[in-house]
This record gives C-alpha cells, sequence and structure tokens, in this order.
C-alpha cells in the first residue's frame, strides 16, 4: 500500500519543527536569550562620563549578574541618563539609597554596571527610581596612576643607574667616600668621637642621677644644704662673711699699692729707695754680727767665777 504525499508532508514539516524548537532553544541558551522574555524593572543614573559603555553591558549585584542596559543618551551637557532593565525577582533587595559605579568584567573586559550598597531603613526600589552614581577611582583610573608610577620608576632606576656609575667611578662625594680610604678613615675616627661623647654624656647623666637620689636621699649633705633651712642660712652668713673679708682684703691692697707707689711714706722709701734699702740690708748684717758677739760675750761671762755662784743662785730658786 502506497503512502499518500500528503502524510509524507506531514511527516516531514513536523521533524522540520521538531528541528526549528530545538534549534532555538539552543541559541536561547547559548545566547541567554532567554532573559528577554524575563519581567524587567527600569531604574535609571545619571553619569557624567560613562568610560564606554554600551547597550546591552551586563549589570551585576553582589557578584550576580541581575539585568543589562536599556538605554543610553545625553541628559544635558554634562549628563548622560543611562537606563537600566533589572529582573524584577531582585528588586526586593535593592534599595533606594544603594549607588552604581562602572566598572571592567576582568582586567581589560567589556564595562559593566555595579549595583552596591543600600540599607534596610530603605524601600525596595520601584520602576523609574535614580540610583546615586558612586564617583570612586575608576578601574581605567587606576592603570592611568600604576602607568604614571612606572614611568616614576623608570626615572628613579635610570637617576640610582646613574648615581651608583658615579660612584663606582669615585666621582661625587659618596664615590670619593667609598674609593678614598682617607676620608672613610677620618669618617670612621669621627665617628668613633661621636660615640666616646656619647658614651661621656650618659656618664654624666649617670652621675647627675647619681646626685639627683643623693638630693633625695635623707640624711645626706647634698638634701641637708637642699631642704635644711638652718644648714642654708649658716652657709649663706657664711659667705657674706667672706665676701665682707674679700671686700676688706681687696681695700687693703688697694691702699697698699697706693702707698706703696708714694715715695714720702716709709714701705714707699724701702721700695724704691735703693740707698735706703741697701743700709737697711747693712744694719741687718750688723745686728746679726753684734747678735753673735753678744752670744759669745755672754758664754764667756757665764764661764767666769764672779757670775758662776750667781747663775747657781738662779738655778736652785727655779727648783
Amino acid at each position: 500500500m502506497r503512502e499518500s504525499p500528503n502524510r509524507r508532508a506531514v511527516i516531514v514539516g513536523l521533524f522540520v519543527f521538531v528541528g526549528l524548537i530545538f534549534l532555538v532553544s539552543g541559541i536561547l541558551m547559548v545566547g541567554s536569550l532567554h532573559e528577554t522574555f524575563t519581567k524587567k524593572v527600569a531604574i535609571v543614573a545619571f553619569f557624567e562620563d560613562v568610560n564606554g559603555l554600551q547597550v546591552g553591558n551586563n549589570i551585576w549585584f553582589s557578584g550576580v549578574k541581575i539585568g543589562t542596559v536599556k538605554d543610553i543618551h545625553f541628559h544635558s551637557r554634562s549628563a548622560v541618563e543611562v537606563t537600566m532593565n533589572v529582573d524584577v525577582k531582585t528588586q526586593e533587595y535593592i534599595r533606594k539609597d544603594a549607588k552604581v559605579k562602572i566598572s571592567t568584567d576582568g582586567l581589560i573586559g567589556n564595562k559593566i554596571l555595579v549595583i552596591f550598597g543600600g540599607s534596610d531603613s530603605f524601600s525596595q526600589v520601584v520602576p523609574g527610581d535614580t540610583l546615586v552614581v558612586d564617583k570612586g577611582v575608576s578601574q581605567d583610573e587606576v592603570l592611568k596612576i600604576l602607568h604614571e608610577s612606572n614611568k616614576n620608576l623608570l626615572s628613579i632606576t635610570t637617576d640610582f643607574k646613574s648615581i651608583s656609575k658615579k660612584a663606582a667611578a669615585g666621582e661625587g662625594t659618596l664615590g670619593k667616600l667609598l674609593n678614598d680610604n682617607t676620608l672613610y678613615d677620618n669618617v670612621n675616627q669621627a665617628l668613633r668621637s661621636v660615640q666616646q661623647m656619647t658614651s661621656k654624656g650618659h656618664h654624666v647623666l649617670n652621675n647627675l642621677n647619681t646626685f639627683s637620689e643623693q638630693l633625695n636621699k635623707e640624711g645626706t649633705l647634698a638634701n641637708d644644704l637642699v631642704t635644711d633651712t638652718v644648714v642654708f642660712n649658716s652657709i649663706r652668713e657664711f659667705s657674706l662673711r667672706l665676701k665682707q673679708i674679700a671686700d676688706t682684703t681687696a681695700v687693703l691692697v688697694t691702699e697698699l699699692k697706693t702707698i706703696s707707689s708714694d715715695t714720702s711714706t716709709s714701705i714707699g722709701v724701702l721700695l724704691h729707695d735703693k740707698e735706703t734699702g741697701a743700709r737697711l740690708k747693712e744694719t741687718l748684717k750688723n745686728l746679726e754680727s753684734s747678735s753673735k758677739k753678744l752670744d759669745v760675750d755672754l758664754g764667756a761671762a757665764q764661764s767666769s767665777f764672779l757670775l758662776r755662784k750667781g747663775i747657781k743662785k738662779m738655778e736652785n730658786k727655779q727648783k
């Protein structure tokens, strides 16, 4: 029995229809186009610069893709209005005080919008709400900063290379310090002197600490001098007397200088008149020789017969 042509066409058409269903399902699954049929909530944000953001770029919230960019157009000379389509299922998690910023999908990937923040004290977003734009540092600006930092680092390394080359060649102060042993020895000696001064300074500080401890220790002379008013007053009175004696001595010395410089006085004559000085010396010599002769005469008189009895009587009376 022969098959009818219409039946064959129906069977072929049925297979073609099933294939088309599988093809469309595969395309929707691979291209994530099934999201086109999900319900969306449109919210708005105003940017000064969208940094290459395009329609269809993804929108992320807490690391989950929740929608795409629906429309981008100028709102004014300094503002760009971006309309975002967000899944209605995530509407309850996005609060009116949430913020949005432009980021990058990976290091050099496509631009994306990231919604973050929001507190429970605010209600959830509704269609047409406007989110606040976060003006933090973007990844492009970070890359620019890194680029400038690399330039500065290259300049620094180039300068350091030049400095190290000159130092190795003995040029400049650092090069002389590295290559000149005499200069190094002088610097080393100076450092030793500084160390010695430092150690002496520590020694002086230790002595001062010891002295201050003695000041605070009762019964010591230093403590008595600081705390005992009687001792302090006695020392002050003694110092005043010494000052008076010193002043009197100064006056006396001044008067002696004045008298000695006056040739009309006896001291002036003795100091300035050579003849008087010579006579005085001669007189002293005569007195010395006379005293010696007198001693000899007295010794001879004591040994004489006439004075011996009188001397013995005086000795007996003394006994």
